[in-house]
């Protein structure tokens, strides 16, 4: 008999485990839902959604996780189905990049914002220089570097990129281009002092007392900044709506205003 006591001991011990595991993922389970909706947002956001999500948990006592990093990064890992619920993007090539995709709900995009992008210099620089055809941003540089995000991919360098072309700069700085990760990155750089100047948005350079705006890009040098929203195919979470409707508010405009952002289209209350 003692091979079968041993027999239903291995049963008992077998069922024990797979109820432990179910309850784990149960609780897993569980734990996901009570978190807040999962937003992937682009860096030079981080501010201005800091402060509206601060503002939706006083409201309604519901918080969403916000992740921030440079769009495509941020498009990327939602294309190698990362658990996000929402995504905005700081252009509108990396939003059609996952429409294309099927992997965002169309009927919940819209464009929410509009940004521009600026020359910067650390606070201490006495020169200033006008931003125009054939501008002499390598004299201006010297033998500091500018700082800018990824030109190839991360839409604040796509877009300064694009403006020093247009003016007949780029051949004259590309070598002196000290590129980031994504445009909060590039924005630290010149707040240390590492770079002579950078190219960011002018809501990136309130954000930080150690950078001063030295020159504005106009806004025929470069394609319209423009920063679409939508839920993802995946997104399930009772609260991702609901945010997403509050990022359209006139609470939620009125913040993102504060911080230099462009607010397109109407906000509701």
């Amino acid at each position: 008999m003692g091979w079968f006591k041993q027999f239903w001991l291995g049963k008992a011990v077998a069922l024990t485990a797979a109820m432990l595991l179910a309850s784990g993922v149960l609780t897993s389970s569980a734990r996901s839902q009570e978190k807040g909706p999962l937003v992937f947002a682009a860096a030079s956001l981080k501010n201005a959604l800091d402060e509206i999500n601060e503002q939706w948990q006083k409201e309604t006592g519901k918080k969403a996780v916000i992740s921030y990093a440079g769009s495509s990064a941020l498009a990327k890992q939602i294309e190698q189905r990362a658990p996000a619920q929402m995504f905005i993007s700081a252009d509108i090539d990396w939003m059609d990049y996952l429409a294309q995709k099927n992997l965002i709900k169309p009927e919940t995009r819209s464009n929410l914002l509009g940004n521009r992008i600026v020359l910067i210099a650390p606070k201490d620089q006495s020169k200033t220089i006008e931003i125009k055809p054939g501008f002499d941003l390598a004299g201006f540089l010297g033998d500091g570097r500018l700082a800018m995000a990824n030109v190839t991919s991360v839409p604040a360098g796509k877009y300064g990129k694009a403006a020093l072309e247009k003016l007949d700069v780029w051949a004259s700085v590309s070598d002196k281009v000290a590129q980031a990760e994504n445009v909060r990155a590039a924005l630290l750089l010149v707040s240390r002092g590492e770079a002579a100047a950078g190219i960011v948005y002018q809501t990136d350079a309130a954000a930080d007392p150690n950078v001063k705006i030295v020159g504005v890009f106009p806004e025929d040098t470069h394609p319209p900044i423009i920063y679409p929203v939508a839920l993802t195919a995946e997104a399930s979470h009772p609260d991702a709506a609901a945010f997403l409707d509050y990022l359209k508010s006139a609470r939620a405009k009125s913040l993102f205003e504060a911080q230099g952002f462009i607010v397109l289209g109407s906000g509701q209350s």
